[in-house]
């Protein structure tokens, strides 16, 4: 697919535009040198950049044809190709060269995650579990039930939580009392669409495959990132007052039926973002299987 400068320019632009707004806030307190502890997790803990977020990359196969003034600005990035004509493409080979074991783990544990059924009867207690007869919180907010509140909790109920990189933060305490053990090794077998945080990494994994990733997804996987973000602090042990969100109040039966209906439906909504990641690692892979021709469309207005 070729396209021409009105249309990618467009398209550029559009991007940009739904970058710039999706990161606004974070971008105001950053200069105003505050922090947001719902909000933040997505820049500091995912290491996101809104300056790359907001680059637009057309993905394999699209080719972009120069304008007047010369090649596309995607000339000048890392695994881009420009040919003798002015034409700009990404160059899937030298990206492949560079990127390639981890286009490859991240199509493996996302067509493995996809092939298990969706565990949502978790309830967030991740989150209880990294507070769990513990002095010092990762968040600088007070706990809505206190400590002894806290513990009670997490000690009423049977913790199962498979994703190693919420495990990983679990209280010594609190760790033995997960029914699972999970490790960076058994990643690929224990992940499971239900989980918050899997759902969370379609995002991690889209920034990973980055102008192997249409500029759409992208984003796309950004925006569900912050709406498992905020249920994901909401059924939290802490107090969000300061920031106008109400609990998910999980420790009581209607919280947690409010908690399985939001998680079911941003599963849902995972699963299509995590079929889209795969087939774009698919393409990725197949692209340097073996020699295949494709007619060159020409896009114009």
């Amino acid at each position: 697919m070729r396209l021409l400068p009105p249309i990618w320019t467009e398209l550029s632009a559009r991007h940009a535009n739904r970058a710039d707004g999706l990161t606004a806030a974070h971008r105001a307190r950053t200069a105003r040198g505050e922090k947001h502890a719902v909000e933040d997790f997505l820049f500091s803990y995912y290491n996101t950049r809104p300056s790359l977020l907001r680059r637009w990359h057309p993905g394999p196969g699209v080719v972009l044809a120069p304008t007047n003034d010369g090649p596309a600005p995607h000339a000048a990035w890392r695994w881009y190709r420009t040919e003798p004509d002015g034409d700009v493409s990404l160059d899937v080979p030298a990206f492949l060269a560079d990127r390639g074991d981890t286009v490859r783990f991240i199509h493996r544990l996302l067509t493995a995650t996809a092939a298990r059924p969706a565990f949502t009867g978790c309830f967030g207690l991740h989150e209880w579990a990294m507070a769990y007869r513990q002095d010092e919180h990762r968040h600088p907010l007070p706990l809505r039930l206190g400590q002894t509140g806290t513990d009670a909790v997490v000690e009423r109920h049977q913790i199962r939580c498979t994703h190693f990189d919420a495990f990983r933060f679990f209280t010594p305490s609190a760790a033995p009392l997960n029914r699972l053990q999970p490790t960076r090794e058994s990643q690929p077998d224990m992940e499971q669409p239900g989980c918050l945080h899997a759902s969370m990494d379609c995002h991690k994994w889209s920034m990973k495959l980055g102008p192997g990733v249409p500029g759409a997804l992208a984003l796309d996987c950004f925006e569900l990132a912050r709406e498992v973000r905020t249920l994901d602090m909401q059924a939290s042990p802490y107090d969000l007052s300061p920031y106008g969100l109400a609990p998910v109040r999980i420790e009581t039966p209607d919280g947690k039926a409010a908690y399985v209906e939001r998680q079911r439906a941003l599963t849902h909504r995972a699963a299509e973002l995590r079929g889209r990641l795969i087939e774009a690692c698919s393409v990725l892979l197949r692209s340097v299987a073996g020699p295949v021709r494709h007619r060159v469309r020409q896009h114009s207005p």
